[in-house]
């Protein structure tokens, strides 16, 4: 009998393991993000944040649901792209309102419809990244559709969702370099980043996801160590950077 309730209880122990794993994946992932919009509202200020990085996770995760259509895997991932998906907006959103106020002299409205390749994903009003996106989606769902039982465009699919992930921190890297700072950035949120991608990963291997997954997150982990680095090496022009902003 012991053996039996031992046994039962060894499952409800695993089946809570698993679901609070499965709730981390699907909410863990925006985590992140709150310090870095925290602090876009508190400084009133979002140039040290990069919109590609929005940008980047709004393709990677259309992208890995699309898949989960062609190869089906564990729902809380498929979950946890459509939350992150509209945080990406929320924080879109934000960035857009802000720049708009922070605009001494009222420039020009540039939107999507313009179809300026100068502007791309720097319009000036929310709209436009929404619709950018309902037209990428609506492309990679008919494409995916036709070719849904072509097994080696169901993996490019897959490969290229979690690739383009792992590439997020790309453009804040850059953004960084650009600057030779990272005042403006959320370290919390990068901090957050390499943890997340950590476990994110480990999960990954654990719950033997495809093996694009756990590769790209390897990619994605080794990025957020480089932004790590950089706060480091630009420390003190992001302190004369912080001082001057605060009229010190």
């Amino acid at each position: 009998m012991d053996w039996i309730i031992s046994d039962e209880l060894g499952l409800t122990v695993g089946h809570l393991v698993g679901w609070g794993a499965a709730g981390a994946m699907i909410i863990g992932g925006i985590a992140p993000y709150i310090p870095q919009y925290r602090q876009i509202q508190k400084t009133q200020d979002a140039e040290g944040f990069s919109l590609y990085v929005c940008l980047t996770l709004l393709i990677a995760n259309t992208l890995r649901i699309l898949f989960w259509f062609g190869k089906r895997y564990e729902i809380p991932l498929l979950l946890q792209s459509i939350v992150m998906n509209v945080t990406m907006f929320i924080m879109i959103h934000l960035c857009v309102n802000v720049r708009k106020k922070n605009q001494i002299i009222r420039a020009r409205e540039r939107i999507f419809t313009d179809m300026d390749r100068k502007y791309f994903w720097a319009w000036t009003d929310f709209q436009s990244y929404v619709d950018c996106m309902l037209v990428f989606s609506v492309l990679g769902a008919a494409i995916t559709y036709l070719l849904i039982e072509v097994s080696p465009f169901v993996e490019f699919i897959g490969f290229l969702a979690v690739f383009t992930e792992a590439m997020l921190g790309a453009p804040q890297i850059f953004k960084n370099h650009q600057n030779k700072s990272t005042e403006g950035m959320s370290v919390s949120m990068v901090i957050m980043w390499t943890c997340g991608d950590i476990f994110k990963t480990a999960y990954y291997v654990i719950r033997e996801a495809p093996t694009q997954f756990w590769v790209c997150g390897s990619l994605q982990v080794t990025l957020d160590v480089v932004i790590l680095l950089q706060v480091w090496w630009y420390r003190h022009n992001t302190a004369a950077a912080r001082r001057l902003r605060r009229g010190d």
